[in-house]
C-alpha cells in the first residue's frame, strides 16, 4: 500500500488518492447509539484496507462534536 490516508479528513484523503491515481471505494460507518453528537458533513478515514482487486476500501466516520458542558 503506497499511500496512507488513515485519520485524514475525507476531502484531504480523496484529493491525495485522485492525485496518485489510486482506485478506491468508500463505506460509511455509524455508531449504533447516538449518545455523542456527530457532524455528518465532516467525514474522516477510520480504516483502510486493500482488496484483492487492488482497490482500497476506505471506511469513513463522521466527526464527533465536542460535548458542551451544562
Amino acid at each position: 500500500m503506497a499511500l496512507d490516508v488513515m485519520a485524514l479528513p475525507w476531502e484531504t484523503a480523496e484529493k491525495q488518492l485522485r492525485e496518485a491515481n489510486i482506485s478506491y471505494e468508500t463505506e460509511i460507518t455509524r455508531s449504533t447509539r447516538n449518545f455523542f453528537p456527530v457532524d455528518e458533513d465532516r467525514l474522516y478515514v477510520v480504516r483502510q484496507r486493500q482488496q484483492a482487486d487492488g482497490k482500497l476500501l476506505l471506511t469513513l466516520a463522521a466527526k464527533q462534536l465536542p460535548v458542551k458542558e451544562v
